[in-house]
């Protein structure tokens, strides 16, 4: 597996969230099935716009789709954050705080 750093969590003007990976390309995601795509030109993974499933809940769909295709992505103080409301940015880092808890 290989580990790759979260350059950059956002939601775009579509209100779709992406998760943008430091230096991995995961161009065949859509091979898994999960609603993950890839966008080549802003080199990011995202989601579709919340319907179901809140913005937590693709985050971690995301992270586990790029698990799937062999790369795990991980948070670090560099992570940038655009567009993304302080209550939604501290959820997603608790998760991380759970999952090492476990």
């Amino acid at each position: 597996m290989i580990t790759d750093i979260i350059k950059i969590i956002g939601i775009d003007d579509e209100g779709r969230l992406y998760v943008t990976p430091l230096s991995q390309s995961l161009p065949m995601i859509y091979r898994e099935a999960v609603d993950v795509h890839w966008n080549k030109e802003k080199k990011h993974l995202y989601s579709p716009k919340p319907r179901k499933w809140n913005y937590v809940q693709w985050y971690e769909q995301i992270i586990s789709a790029a698990k799937l295709q062999g790369v795990s992505l991980v948070l670090s103080e560099e992570t940038e954050w655009k567009n993304i409301p302080e209550e939604l940015m501290n959820e997603i880092m608790g998760l991380l705080s759970s999952n090492e808890s476990r």
